[in-house]
């Protein structure tokens, strides 16, 4: 609010003052209503994720989609106490593995910052004989991105994506709905350019397959639903031209996830970043 023409609204000037510093007031309570409602959200926000971190696993319904490779779901255990580790099941087209998997579904475990594969024996070559084929973290993300998942910090799980809110800066409580039978808290977070610089520090350069996703986009956006007990039902990313929704069906209690016996496993680690490093040029 501005006063105008001040020499023909003399005799109002301090009228017009008055109102000023009213809608000043007005003003300065409405942003101190905006901080308190920003500051709950958060401290229900950071509430969801201590109750996610501590419970340290959860039966989980993911679902991951890129412009290159269309949705891939994968159902079953994650567990991010000691690391993080999964143990799922995915559509084996949708994951490219008809060639070695003739089953639908294939069994995928993360354990020690390898991945394994179940799959059919192969008549010859590093998976001759074996019922599981093993890729180090290092040929997907590099070595840098292989760091993150390497200790008990969990980088890449879903409590991992839960911690990712605390950088949010705009949040906004969207209210009460149903989500998966539940009645739940929608929130939606949202980090910005100048805050992502943790998420991509995690992942490694721009040759990442997260580095990829995070290269050209502006903004997270992620939409949680905490329900009972504060823990979340649902949480969906919006990450550049990339998605990624989680339903967590679970928490805690979750069987012990191990690698496979090394005797059925055939390491193609090697062969991979070979094969990599010549498709790059």
């Amino acid at each position: 609010m501005r006063l105008r023409h001040t020499a023909a609204w003399v005799g109002i000037t301090a009228a017009a003052l008055m109102a000023t510093s009213a809608c000043d007031a007005e003003s300065a309570k409405t942003a101190a209503k905006a901080v308190d409602n920003a500051d709950r959200i958060m401290a229900a926000l950071a509430r969801a994720t201590d109750r996610t971190e501590n419970l340290g696993s959860a039966e989980v319904r993911m679902t991951t989609e890129m412009p290159t490779t269309g949705p891939i779901t994968m159902n079953g255990t994650y567990s991010w106490g000691h690391g993080f580790a999964f143990d799922v099941e995915t559509d084996t087209k949708a994951v490219r593995m008809q060639r070695v998997h003739a089953a639908a579904k294939t069994r995928m475990l993360f354990v020690d910052g390898a991945y394994y594969y179940q799959i059919d024996p192969q008549p010859s070559g590093p998976l001759k004989g074996k019922e599981w084929m093993k890729i180090d973290a290092s040929a997907v993300f590099g070595d840098k991105g292989a760091q993150a998942f390497q200790g008990n910090s969990g980088s890449g799980s879903p409590a991992a994506a839960m911690r990712g809110l605390k950088y949010a800066n705009n949040v906004d409580d969207l209210g009460r709905e149903t989500v998966d039978g539940q009645s739940a808290t929608h929130y939606r977070a949202v980090v910005d350019q100048a805050h992502m610089g943790k998420f991509k520090e995690a992942y490694g350069d721009q040759n990442s397959v997260f580095g990829a996703l995070t290269g050209g986009a502006d903004s997270i956006t992620m939409d949680v639903w905490v329900g009972a007990k504060d823990l979340p039902v649902r949480l969906n990313e919006r990450i550049g031209s990339a998605t990624v929704s989680m339903d967590f069906e679970k928490f805690g209690a979750t069987a012990e996830i191990k690698a496979p016996p090394a005797a059925q496993t055939g390491d193609v680690t090697e062969q991979l970043k070979k094969a990599r490093a010549q498709q790059q040029g």
